[in-house]
């Protein structure tokens, strides 16, 4: 069963019956708000949206980062599955697998952004989630609705963070704005 997730809500990793999840999937989906064109026809437009996954260390460091131009992570625990560069399609338009399992010990918070590389602002984009789904059974097990209209360009989704043994999830959906992740350290920053 899947929880729907509020700004700031926590829900832990671990699976019922005892026992934490080893390998997670976080997927990105949305889709492009028509625009009205001449006559009043509406007219579909590209909006090439980007999930990255930002792995921090205890101290608050940025340690590795996989994204469009990094597609896994130094140590192979964390992998991109490929750029979209339209959301066309129903479901994850794109996907980042984790093996918590292999996440080196001093990684201590994964921290998933979502920034419009072509620029516009989530006005123009709708149907917008992300989503935790354990890999080895297929369930979603958290989901986040982006909460979307507005003049940013970017958002802080989610981190997973070392909960004791295990992991838990925090739904973020902060606002902010930049074409990459790195514009948007400065707002990751403030909620590690």
């Amino acid at each position: 069963m899947s929880i729907s997730l509020q700004k700031g809500q926590k829900v832990s990793l671990e699976k019922p019956g005892g026992g934490g999840l080893s390998r997670v999937k976080m997927g990105l989906g949305w889709d492009a708000v028509a625009k009205k064109g001449l006559f009043g026809k509406s007219k579909a437009q590209s909006i090439d949206l980007d999930a990255s996954c930002l792995l921090f260390d205890g101290s608050g460091n940025l340690a590795d980062q996989v994204w469009f131009r990094q597609l896994r992570s130094k140590d192979g625990s964390v992998l991109h599955t490929g750029d979209n560069l339209t959301g066309e399609g129903e479901g994850d338009d794109e996907v980042i697998n984790v093996d918590l399992s292999s996440i080196p010990p001093n990684i201590s918070q994964l921290v998933f952004t979502v920034n419009s590389f072509t620029g516009q602002d989530f006005s123009q984009i709708e149907n917008a989630f992300c989503r935790l789904v354990d890999e080895t059974t297929g369930q979603e097990i958290a989901r986040y609705e982006l909460s979307g209209s507005g003049r940013h360009n970017a958002q802080i989704m989610a981190k997973v963070s070392r909960d004791g043994q295990g992991w838990s999830m925090t739904a973020i959906g902060a606002t902010a704005n930049g074409r990459t992740f790195q514009h948007l350290l400065p707002t990751v920053s403030a909620h590690l």
